[in-house]
């Protein structure tokens, strides 16, 4: 089925209206509606993937995040993976590719994408370090890498779906939580 032309930019404010929803409810302790918001929100960025022109990564990364978080993220891996066999060359690529990677428990190219980061924005390189420590299994480094997350985004004054919440350190929390390994930090802008 073809979509319209300009569909993906639709899709697009359609998943951040639906992850905010999502985060708002996380927040409030709410994790049921949370977890359908996000399932939602995930398939919203494929959609908007599949209909964005190349290399709308930030998509792949939205999708990854929100099942992640909503904790059914084996699907999403498969398909970031399948979709940047060949072209993870850029920060955002390699930031999906490297969030694929954790959840599907394959460390090396956990780290190898997490290296192809470097370069990119300074919220980027933090994730980056938290990736790479989370792949070699380093306790200490993940929390400190963490910590300059929340840190980051304590010190926002805005937010990708305008709802102050630290979603990459939840995200990568919840990978670390699978491994035993969470930092456990506290935050506003974290759930409890």
């Amino acid at each position: 089925m073809s979509l319209p032309e300009g569909a993906h930019a639709e899709l697009l404010r359609e998943a951040i209206e639906a992850e905010a929803g999502a985060q708002r409810a996380l927040l409030a302790g709410e994790r049921e509606p949370a977890a359908e918001r996000l399932r939602a929100a995930a398939e919203l960025y494929r959609a908007s993937w599949e209909a964005a022109p190349p290399r709308s990564y930030g998509r792949l990364i939205g999708m990854l995040k929100a099942a992640v978080i909503a904790g059914d993220a084996a699907d999403a891996a498969a398909y970031a993976q399948e979709q940047l066999a060949a072209e993870a060359a850029s920060p955002p690529a390699c930031y999906a590719l490297a969030i694929a990677a954790l959840v599907a428990g394959d460390d090396r190219a956990a780290a190898e994408a997490a290296a192809g980061m470097h370069g990119g924005s300074p919220p980027m390189e933090r994730a980056a370090d938290a990736i790479t420590a989370l792949a070699a299994g380093d306790r200490s480094a993940y929390a400190d890498a963490i910590r300059a997350i929340v840190a980051d985004f304590e010190g926002r004054d805005e937010h990708l779906t305008g709802v102050a919440i630290a979603d990459t350190a939840l995200m990568l929390e919840r990978i670390a939580g699978e491994r035993a390994i969470a930092a456990g930090v506290a935050s506003p802008l974290l759930p409890r």
